[in-house]
């Protein structure tokens, strides 16, 4: 018993130095990473703080290499996926833009004041919601008469509802990974995984998406039986899911911050809001707008098909409209081409502030 107890204390201190060790080197690699992208120019902005949003204090990141340029306010996909661990990958956008990173409700540094009963208050009403209280905060906050508007997958629900109930916060909205018809966007990711799983001779997948049956499903434990299935055989791998390593490449961003943004992956979002995402039909909300809708969509997106954003788009009534395809890209277009994708939004997107008066 003397050895084993022994044993198991030098498992327990190993185990601690090890878990020590990650820490400082992750905190090292924090600060290198700060240093790196540091706002240097006189005419920058910095900033990442705590503002009452909805009732509860939300997180908001705001970066760019000059104030005077306009704003733009990414949502982020999920529910839970909070983008200020990616703010690495949008350093190039800095400079045309002021680049704000919102953590909704239930993801990342949001979560981390909350805790997780703010998931019993995530809808798309109320998130919607929140979008446009953090719009109305961006106008003021950085005096700018509107801001321009960005929306990924999850999104781009709340994207496409704000830019509908209040058109005067914003220029343009631009979605990627664009939302239509989730029901019939289920149907089709569904067949493509099985039938690659089965190409491939990849039995668990196959029986796994077999026992689960085609969409729509009741249950959470399905519902990641059928998003893991789609990470695997999606054209790119996602480089932000809960699963992801952790990396710190932002500001203000820590390994305590890496927890939550997991936890927000796979605990926080409730049934009842998945079950409003997946019966998600935009058409139905929404076809006429006062400003302007973009759509960049990869072409071999799975979660959220390319054919249906298009049948969606070809019903919208708008001051202008236009779709862009990147070719061979998938739901992820706006992480995998990000400088293709950068180089749309300033030819298409950027000139309509000079045309607003």
């Amino acid at each position: 018993m003397k050895i084993i107890r022994s044993l198991l204390k030098i498992s327990l201190e190993l185990a601690a130095i090890f878990i020590l060790a990650i820490f400082i080197l992750r905190a090292y690699h924090g600060h290198k990473n700060e240093q790196a992208l540091a706002i240097r120019s006189p005419d920058g902005i910095d900033e990442a703080m705590y503002v009452k949003i909805g009732g509860i204090e939300q997180w908001i990141q705001i970066r760019g290499q000059n104030r005077a340029n306009p704003v733009l306010l990414c949502v982020h996909g999920g529910p839970g996926g909070t983008w200020i661990p990616l703010t690495g990958l949008f350093t190039p956008w800095e400079k045309d833009f002021t680049v704000v990173l919102w953590d909704q409700r239930g993801a990342g540094k949001t979560l981390e004041s909350t805790g997780a009963s703010s998931a019993e208050t995530m809808s798309v009403d109320r998130m919607s919601q929140d979008g446009i209280e953090v719009a109305e905060f961006l106008r003021d906050h950085l005096h700018q008469p509107k801001v321009f508007l960005l929306g990924h997958s999850w999104g781009s629900i709340l994207g496409i509802h704000m830019a509908k109930l209040r058109p005067d916060l914003f220029y343009a909205y631009a979605g990627t990974g664009q939302v239509s018809d989730m029901p019939r966007g289920q149907r089709i990711g569904y067949d493509f995984v099985l039938a690659k799983a089965r190409a491939a001779k990849d039995r668990h997948t196959s029986q796994a998406f077999e026992n689960i049956g085609p969409p729509p499903y009741d249950d959470m434990r399905k519902i990641g039986v059928f998003f893991t299935g789609l990470d695997d055989y999606e054209i790119e791998k996602p480089i932000h899911s809960p699963t992801g390593t952790f990396t710190s490449p932002a500001p203000h961003y820590s390994v305590w911050d890496e927890v939550e943004r997991r936890r927000g992956f796979l605990t926080v979002p409730t049934l009842r809001v998945y079950r409003e995402m997946l019966s998600t039909n935009l058409a139905d909300f929404a076809t006429s707008f006062q400003i302007p809708i973009f759509f960049f969509q990869g072409t071999e997106d799975e979660r959220t098909p390319a054919s249906l954003a298009r049948e969606y788009f070809d019903t919208i009534q708008a001051p202008r409209k236009e779709m862009v395809m990147f070719e061979g890209a998938g739901h992820f277009a706006v992480w995998s081409m990000r400088d293709e994708f950068l180089k749309e939004l300033d030819r298409r997107v950027r000139p309509l502030v000079e045309k607003t008066p």
